[in-house]
């Protein structure tokens, strides 16, 4: 079972919090915002979510 990673432009602010809080490398910020390159690595533990302050993330099960 994976997960659904999915940034909403948006919202994002580019602080980059989530690129520093994952455990496993998901994130990486392109262009001032993040985005979630390795996605098939998410293994649903929302630290992300957390401390995503404009709350531009989501994480669903498949």
């Amino acid at each position: 079972m994976g997960y659904k990673v999915t940034v909403d432009h948006n919202k994002c602010n580019g602080d980059g919090e989530c690129v520093d809080i994952c455990p496993v490398g998901v994130y990486e910020l392109q262009e001032g915002k993040s985005s979630p390159i390795n996605a098939d690595e998410c293994l649903g533990c929302e630290s992300c979510i957390e401390v995503c302050p404009t709350s531009a993330i989501t994480v669903e099960d498949q």
